[in-house]
Parts: C-alpha cells; sequence; structure tokens
C-alpha cells in the first residue's frame, strides 16, 4: 500500500474571498491544529444529547438505554463568535461492571483523554453513582483542563439536589439541561474562554476531499477498512454483527488528495430490523450515501452478492454515486488461478444493471488491494466531475444517430435535437426529442453507453432525461 500522509481530522468549507466584488469569489478553506473538547462520564448522564445540542443536529444517536454510544464521534463546533472552531468528541459510557463490548468502548473513551485539551465531566444532577466516583477520581489529576458538568439539572429546583457534586473538588461547574437547553450558553461561554485557539490555522485548498462512504452488510469488514486507511484504530472492530451504530468519520491524504472517509452502521433487511437503536443507524447509514462522492460496497467474497447488497447498490446509483464493489476479506479466498475472475464475473452475470461498477478485492487484514480500491476511487472521482462541451457532446449525438438511427414509423418516430450537459456529481444529460414519449429504452441505453464510451465516463451511474423540444428548435429568432 501507498504510503499515507496522516493529519489530524478538520474541516473543509467554502467561504467568501475577504474584499472581492459581493463576496462572490469563493475560497475552499481546511481549518488544522483544532483544540479537542471531549464529553466524557458514564452511561446514559446525556453526553449524546449535549453533543447534538451543541451543534445543532443530530449528529449522534441518542436512546433511554445506556451504552448507545460505542465509538467515539467527532464534529467541528463553530462557537457563537463566528470566529473560534474547535472539535467535540462524544465518547462511549466509563462502566465498571463490563460485558460484551464494554471493555473496548471504555478503552477507546479513555485513550481520548490524552488528547483532549478540555475535558466535559458529564453527570446527573439527580444521582451520584458508583461509577460517577470512580471517573471523578481518575480525572482529578486532569482538574486543570475540566469543566463538571452537572446534566439534567431542568430548573433551578434540581441545582439544589446537585450541590453534593461539588465535593470532589472542581472548581468549575455548571448546571445543565441539554434537553431542555437550559444554561448551554453559559457552558459554550466557559469553552470559549478554557480553550486556546492561537493554533487555529485556516488553509487554502485548491480541491475539495473527496468523500467516499462505506456501505454494506453487517459483520463484511467496514470498519477494518476505516481503520487501515486512516492508519488507526478509530472504529471498534468486533465479531459482533451491529458493532457501529453512529457514522464515525475521519480524514487523511493519499497522494496528495484530502479523502474523508465515513464508516457506517451494516444495513440488514428491513423486517430483520426490530430494534430502535438499528433503526436509526441503519436510517443514517443509507442518508451518508446522499453526502458521498464514492460509496464502496462491501461485499463478503466468500458470501458473494446477496439482494440487500442490490438494494444498497441500487439506492447509491439513484443518487448518482460512484460505487465500487469492494470483494472483503480476500485473504480467505482459495489461491487458485482466476478466482478473482470468477467472483468478479459472477457478481456482473447477478447484477447486470451495474456491469460498468469496477470491482476491487481487499483484504484489511493483510492491506493488499487498498492501491487498486484508491486509484479507483480518485478515477470515478474524475468521472464524475468531468465536463464535456455543449459542442463537442452534440457533435458526438450526431454521428451516433447516424450510425443508429432511431426506429422509423408512424407511431415510433421521434428525431433527436439537442443534448446538454445539466450536471455533474452527478452526472446529468438531457436530451431534447420532438416526441419523448415514444423514445424506447433500449435506445436511451444506447444513449448512456455511448456517453461512457465517448467521454471516459465508463465507471460511473449517470442520468438521461428527455425532454420535449419544438421542431424549429434550430431557428432561432434574431436578436
Amino acid at each position: 500500500m501507498a504510503k499515507k500522509e496522516k493529519i489530524a481530522p478538520d474541516a473543509t468549507e467554502t467561504s467568501a474571498e475577504p474584499g472581492t466584488a459581493a463576496g462572490l469569489e469563493q475560497r475552499l478553506l481546511r481549518y488544522e491544529n483544532l483544540p479537542m473538547v471531549a464529553l466524557v462520564g458514564r452511561p446514559n448522564v446525556g453526553k449524546s444529547t449535549l453533543f447534538n445540542r451543541l451543534l445543532h443536529k443530530r449528529r449522534a444517536i441518542t436512546d433511554p438505554r445506556p451504552g448507545v454510544t460505542r465509538d467515539p464521534i467527532e464534529a467541528e463546533f463553530l462557537l457563537p463568535d463566528g470566529r473560534s472552531r474547535c472539535r467535540l468528541v462524544d465518547t462511549g459510557g466509563f462502566k465498571l461492571e463490563r460485558e460484551g463490548l464494554d471493555d473496548l468502548v471504555v478503552a477507546r473513551s479513555l485513550s481520548i483523554l490524552s488528547r483532549a485539551e478540555l475535558l466535559l465531566f458529564i453527570v446527573d444532577a439527580t444521582d451520584i453513582t458508583p461509577e460517577d466516583e470512580e471517573f471523578a477520581a481518575l480525572l482529578r489529576p486532569m482538574s486543570r483542563q475540566l469543566i463538571l458538568v452537572v446534566n439534567k439539572a431542568d430548573s433551578p429546583d434540581r441545582d439544589n439536589q446537585a450541590w453534593s457534586h461539588l465535593r470532589w473538588g472542581y472548581d468549575d461547574v455548571v448546571f445543565i439541561s441539554a434537553e431542555h437547553n437550559r444554561n448551554i450558553d453559559l457552558l459554550i461561554e466557559k469553552i470559549g474562554k478554557r480553550l486556546d485557539f492561537s493554533k487555529v490555522k485556516a488553509v487554502d485548498v485548491e480541491r475539495a476531499d473527496i468523500r467516499i462512504a462505506i456501505i454494506g452488510k453487517p459483520n463484511t469488514g467496514k470498519s477494518s477498512l476505516l481503520n487501515i486507511l486512516l492508519g488507526e484504530e478509530r472504529s471498534i472492530v468486533s465479531d459482533v454483527p451491529g458493532t457501529t451504530r453512529d457514522v464515525v468519520e475521519g480524514r487523511f491524504t493519499w497522494k496528495g488528495r484530502g479523502i474523508v472517509v465515513l464508516d457506517t452502521a451494516g444495513i440488514r433487511r428491513k423486517k430483520k430490523v426490530q430494534d430502535d437503536v438499528e433503526y436509526y443507524s441503519v436510517t443514517r447509514s443509507i442518508s451518508v450515501v446522499s453526502s458521498a462522492d464514492i460509496v464502496i460496497l462491501m461485499i463478503d467474497a466468500q458470501e458473494g452478492l446477496t439482494e440487500q447488497d442490490k438494494k444498497i447498490a441500487a439506492f447509491a446509483v439513484d443518487e448518482g454515486r460512484g460505487v465500487i464493489f469492494a470483494l472483503s476479506k480476500w485473504d480467505l479466498m482459495p489461491e487458485i488461478k482466476n478466482t478473482f475472475e470468477a467472483s468478479r464475473d459472477k457478481l456482473r452475470f447477478f447484477f447486470g444493471q451495474m456491469a460498468y461498477a469496477p470491482v476491487v478485492a481487499v483484504s484489511a487484514k493483510d492491506g493488499s488491494g487498498l492501491d487498486k480500491l484508491m486509484n479507483t476511487v480518485i478515477s470515478l472521482y474524475a468521472m464524475l466531475n468531468r465536463k464535456i462541451e455543449t459542442s463537442r457532446l452534440n457533435k458526438a449525438v450526431t454521428q451516433w444517430v447516424e450510425s443508429n438511427p432511431p426506429p422509423i414509423g408512424p407511431s415510433t418516430r421521434f428525431k433527436l435535437r439537442y443534448a446538454v450537459q445539466t450536471s455533474v456529481n452527478p452526472q446529468k444529460f438531457t436530451v431534447f426529442v420532438t416526441r419523448p414519449e415514444v423514445v424506447p429504452d433500449s435506445y436511451v441505453s444506447f444513449l448512456k453507453n455511448k456517453l461512457r464510451k465517448e467521454f471516459g465516463l465508463d465507471g460511473i451511474p449517470l442520468s438521461l432525461e428527455l425532454k420535449a423540444s419544438r421542431k424549429d428548435w434550430n431557428a432561432r429568432k434574431k436578436p
């Protein structure tokens, strides 16, 4: 695998260039060296609710049951002054009695402590548990970088119940209600005063980051792929299906290109999803497709393509996203000549309408196939953003029509007048014809295939819309 330059997660945004007319010229900016603020505490004290409240969006899944958050979730937070930025990290809960994945969750949460510039130690105003006491003792050496956040203090009356938390000796304390937005402004003010923003740099970016979403059924190796791409253990990896719940995001550079990669929860068939948390996890996994450029659909190489894989891929195509079929766990496949070719051909046979989509064999265990996977990502992204001159497009369409004329008949005859590219990423084209309603699907497929071959769009989905055209389209009125 090619050497990667790993950098801390950051953000890319578009902002107006100072001094330009009406701010019409735009800059792509990425903010580096953002101070980190970590939300820590035992399960079910409202860490994810506060995380969402600060961001003003439902970024983390919330549920009354404890232990819903597993992987740390990071997001950029712009303070109300409109200039200061930091990174918020929502962590899994600290537990004393552990089972299942709890050891992994707690270990991942504790690993955040040394990286954070500021800790928000969140507790419940109505209760102090042995876990609170243990965690308070663990955090005492870090008291200078800590704010004690007493949550669920829904009214001043509850403040009186919460004074017992002060016995831990922390100097900076704030009573809030994340659910009811009480004293959130005060907390944000405290955060702003405690952080050092002097090292934050706004860096001009020539090209936007490529966003890739890793999608697939449970246990196909999505989190393992994310971790090896980032070069760190960002997502918890386990044989337990459904380990990943929230969308886990990271950023790295590959051959000079910024890549944002998103690990998602495994998507099972709807009738098998009976748990509310899994329902929200799957819903967010699907929504990630809309914000991604490229979708890497992880398919267990031994199991092969399933009906659920087809549905996931079809949704990505409907959104106009580039799709890469990644045959995962390839290290477990027998070392027989032409094994990959046989697997690829079988996949394309059972999913013929996506025969154009590239297929790559990968193994997160030994790193094989990752160079080819990332080369394919770069290639598809270029296709998605390729712009075609209208004159060149229409010259090609004219040649296609001459070599393969539309059907001739009183009820099926139509003429192609004009073609335009209406969008990139996703790629969309509009063809103006005299009678759109009689154009057969086979001729639309013919035009799509020609577009892919002629203009180097052979690895991506594209949309072709037919619109009615006046017969005198070319007879333009003179001014």
